[in-house]
């Protein structure tokens, strides 16, 4: 079966963008809590987290099934993925302990985020000289 390449790049943009909309919510959101107590509530609800993990597993999933059954994806990206993946999954359960939150959820952004600009460049790109 033969995806369109425009919903592949929708697909792998989509979860770029939602990779980086969750680093910002990681790093940036605890900054703007201390400064705007409105934000805290928000910052700190534990739903974020798993709403954003539970976006993030299948968008990513159908992303890098689509780049796969156009072209086979090399054991290490699928890795990159996984971990990511497992990093965000992790981190939005407080796994391994709370503190550690943060950083497991920023290190697995950072990791799917790589393994999707990863696949994006694997991709065929048209020439683009100018005539």
């Amino acid at each position: 079966m033969k995806f369109s390449p425009n919903a592949h790049e929708v697909c792998d943009a989509s979860a770029i963008g939602l990779s980086a909309l969750c680093l910002a919510h990681c790093l940036l959101l605890p900054v703007l809590a201390a400064l705007l107590p409105v934000f805290g509530a928000w910052a700190q609800a534990e739903w974020v987290h798993l709403l954003f993990a539970c976006i993030a597993l299948p968008l990513a999933g159908a992303a890098l099934w689509r780049a796969h059954l156009l072209r086979p994806l090399p054991l290490p990206l699928v890795a990159l993925a996984g971990l990511g993946l497992t990093g965000l999954v992790a981190g939005a359960f407080g796994f391994p302990t709370h503190a550690w939150e943060t950083p497991v959820t920023v290190v697995g952004s950072l990791l799917l985020a790589s393994a999707h600009v990863w696949n994006w460049r694997r991709r065929p790109h048209a020439d683009c000289e100018t005539p």
